[in-house]
């Protein structure tokens, strides 16, 4: 999405809810595409949080949720999921006073209960971003209730791509399986890159060495899945040579059950979601 786009689509208020780290690379995001400051507005009982977005972003910024809600047609739930509840409970009377296109960006917590803690009958989008937002370079997750009208749905779009991609789920339960996938995913990479470099070290190379070839590895392998646009599997086969090194890498890898065990460790991470849900309830 192009600035120009971003800022004629978000051309009402947007109150986020929390200013931490999720907020932050959002509101960046839309800044750098030409949103209007004066239309976000940021809710943080920390002092030194909403000072800090002021100076950085030029934002409003206020210690009651109610005043930064006042007037504002959607709403960015960035809170802890722990304290989402009584949150939600706290900004209903205005929900059903002002019907705002709220945006969740909580792990775990469904649209039905936000929209039940709301007060009901409310235009609920759930969505799933994942850390690299911070930089830009995230991609989101996104389900939409009954509720949300066009509109609602390319003004939330427009939001979440204002730090990466965006992929629109048409079942929530799916949710659970973005989350496990790229919402956790980071941190597999991040462990692979751990191991790696590791492995590095055990066979002779400097740390500082092993973690620049295991970075700019892991960076041009992703810009080649992104660019290329062949599957992984034609990648893989591209630099595997026949008896070569990375055949026996590659060996060792399924010989070990690899394929076997992401699976196994992405279930779980679904697992793991839905009990968070249940336990929200």
């Amino acid at each position: 999405m192009s600035a120009s786009d971003a800022s004629s689509t978000i051309d009402q208020p947007v109150a986020f809810i929390g200013g931490g780290n999720m907020a932050r690379s959002l509101i960046g995001g839309l800044a750098a595409r030409g949103v209007d400051p004066a239309l976000i507005r940021v809710v943080d009982p920390n002092l030194d949080i909403r000072e800090a977005l002021t100076r950085e972003f030029g934002v409003q910024t206020f210690e009651q949720a109610a005043d930064a809600v006042a007037g504002a047609t959607t709403w960015v739930l960035a809170t802890k999921p722990q304290v989402l509840h009584a949150v939600c409970e706290a900004l209903a009377p205005f929900a059903r006073s002002t019907r705002p296109l709220v945006l969740s960006v909580a792990a775990g917590v469904t649209s039905a209960q936000l929209d039940r803690w709301l007060g009901g009958d409310v235009a609920v989008v759930r969505t799933m971003p994942n850390t690299p937002a911070l930089l830009g370079a995230g991609v989101t997750g996104l389900y939409a209730n009954a509720r949300v009208d066009a509109q609602g749905r390319q003004r939330a779009d427009a939001l979440m791509r204002s730090a990466g991609t965006t992929v629109w789920l048409d079942d929530e339960a799916r949710m659970d399986a973005v989350t496990a996938v790229s919402g956790s995913g980071p941190a597999y990479v991040f462990l692979l890159a751990e191991a790696m470099e590791d492995a590095g070290i055990a066979q002779g190379l400097s740390a500082a060495d092993a973690r620049a070839l295991v970075q700019h590895t892991l960076l041009g392998a992703a810009r080649m899945l992104i660019e290329d646009g062949a599957p992984p599997a034609e990648l893989r086969r591209r630099v595997t040579s026949p008896g070569g090194t990375t055949q026996a890498a590659i060996e060792t890898f399924e010989a070990g059950g690899l394929r076997t065990l992401v699976g196994d460790a992405i279930a779980q991470a679904v697992r793991r979601g839905r009990d968070l849900a249940a336990a929200h309830d």
